[in-house]
């Protein structure tokens, strides 16, 4: 049964006094939006009462419920309002295994994630930390940050819900790299303790110091992640090769008029009709209008010269995703990608939670400011527009990301990976989250650990059974796959 603990929205300190709350003798009234002073309370004695309510050792708990979706259904209805020649892809991705099958049912495991212990503390979610969205990618001025990297689920929520996603999905990466139980247990287990000793640090530091603390050159020492290190530095040098000049190089041909324009490889990359690359073109305009104006005159000296569209990842397969070639005085490519936002999957679940769901907005815009919020750098061209009635969010295309395959590791690194990225997970939440709230809860002994890896080890094999129904039905016909795309 869900448990809603005080303190929901992670305000714990937050201003509520009134005038003169500044201090006895304050020649200025409190103002809002700032803290009040002196602080009321203490939020790491508020989260450690929590315990009382939502002892830690529950968060082991999971038991899919009678209404639980039947998985494939869950498949084909996440598949509404998906481009249906593209959901063959989607769903041969989902059935290649089952941490696949993880990635692409967020929606899924949001119903379930309602249905277990929570504390009621809110941060800003990524809302699919699973394992494989960490990675690199570069910052403005030419260096690598690691950090999460996938928004498209994003909302308010139980901070709860993006540890327990982590933990299931390095059990599963776990076991189809071959790891033994074991060890794919201890590789949740650390992941939490990495949250939890991280939250802990933070709670500790001034504020500005904590809202960018762990510098990512820290990161294999904070966490102790030293055998993590030569899988890092390959993925690295991967990394700074990936730029959107070695993109445009392998997919676009010159022009008549000395520009150059994508030439198609599908079913990832395939060329549009005019009208549906103007369009997108002229969405850029309202693009424009949403990003910083000291990040226009870059902008400006760049050409639109074409578009077209490219199939993304498990979960965004079937969305409207299109990428734009620029070209600038000497000819040097920047590619943008535009990309469809849809509606957080998460969204459904929030009111059982007892997270009120936002109001209407703009989805793009949901995704950008959810990821501004959780990165400590972020891509300096993030922004968001309109095309066809549809919203869309706008970055940079292959803008130097690389990625580590959790599932390829080698039997000893899949616990490190499991620390940074947990260590990565709690900086990511305290920029939202009040870390003295969620690290009085979490506290200093293993309890959290080990009942979020005992969650993990069940939900892994919930999952397992959710991918088998999934293969079952791809054989039977019910679903069209295409495999290996």
């Amino acid at each position: 049964m869900t448990e809603v603990g005080a303190g929901q929205g992670g305000a714990a300190g937050a201003a509520d006094g009134d005038a003169g709350a500044a201090g006895r003798g304050a020649r200025v009234p409190r103002v809002p939006g700032f803290a009040r002073w002196p602080g009321g309370g203490s939020p790491k004695a508020e989260g450690k009462a929590l315990r009382e309510r939502v002892a830690r050792s529950a968060h082991a708990d999971f038991a899919a419920d009678s209404g639980r979706p039947d998985a494939v259904a869950a498949v084909e209805e996440s598949n509404h309002g998906r481009l249906p020649e593209l959901t063959p892809i989607r769903v041969g991705r989902m059935a290649a295994t089952p941490f696949a099958f993880l990635r692409g049912s967020a929606g899924l495991m949001g119903y379930d994630l309602a249905r277990t212990p929570m504390t009621g503390i809110g941060a800003h979610l990524c809302g699919d930390a699973h394992a494989a969205n960490f990675g690199l990618y570069g910052d403005a001025r030419g260096g690598l940050v690691i950090d999460l990297n996938d928004f498209d689920e994003t909302a308010h929520g139980p901070w709860e819900w993006d540890l327990k996603r982590l933990a299931a999905s390095l059990v599963l990466a776990g076991r189809e790299a071959g790891c033994d139980e074991d060890r794919c247990r201890e590789a949740a287990q650390d992941a939490v303790g990495a949250y939890r000793r991280t939250m802990r640090l933070l709670a500790k530091l001034p504020v500005l110091d904590a809202w960018n603390a762990i510098a990512d050159e820290e990161l294999v020492s904070h966490t102790d992640a030293h055998d993590l290190l030569g899988t890092l530095e390959r993925v690295s040098e991967k990394a700074r090769a990936n730029t959107s000049g070695r993109f445009a190089a392998k997919s676009t041909e010159r022009t008549e008029d000395g520009g150059r324009r994508f030439v198609a490889a599908p079913p990832v990359l395939r060329r549009v009709p005019d009208a549906e690359a103007a369009a997108v073109a002229a969405s850029l305009e309202q693009y424009l209008t949403t990003l910083s104006e000291d990040r226009l005159p870059l902008l400006a000296r760049h050409a639109v010269h074409d578009v077209a569209f490219r199939v993304v990842g498990t979960g965004s397969v079937g969305t409207r995703s299109y990428v734009v070639l620029l070209l600038d005085h000497r000819g040097e490519p920047l590619v943008l990608q535009v990309k469809e936002a849809r509606a957080s999957a998460l969204l459904p679940h929030l009111a059982t939670a007892g997270f009120p769901a936002p109001g209407a907005g703009h989805e793009g815009r949901r995704v950008v400011l959810g990821q501004k919020s959780m990165q400590v750098v972020s891509d300096i061209l993030l922004g968001w527009t309109t095309v066809d009635g549809r919203p869309y969010q706008v970055r940079q295309f292959r803008n130097r990301k690389g990625s580590v395959d959790p599932a390829a590791l080698p039997a000893d690194q899949i616990d490190d990976y499991g620390r940074m990225t947990g260590a990565l997970l709690a900086r990511a939440h305290a920029h939202s989250a009040d870390p003295r709230l969620i690290s009085g809860y979490c506290g200093k002994n293993t309890e959290l650990d080990e009942a979020v890896a005992a969650f993990a080890v069940a939900y892994a094999d919930r999952t397992e059974a959710d991918h088998a129904q999934l293969v079952t039905a791809v054989r039977s016909g019910r679903l069209a796959a295409e495999m290996g795309v």
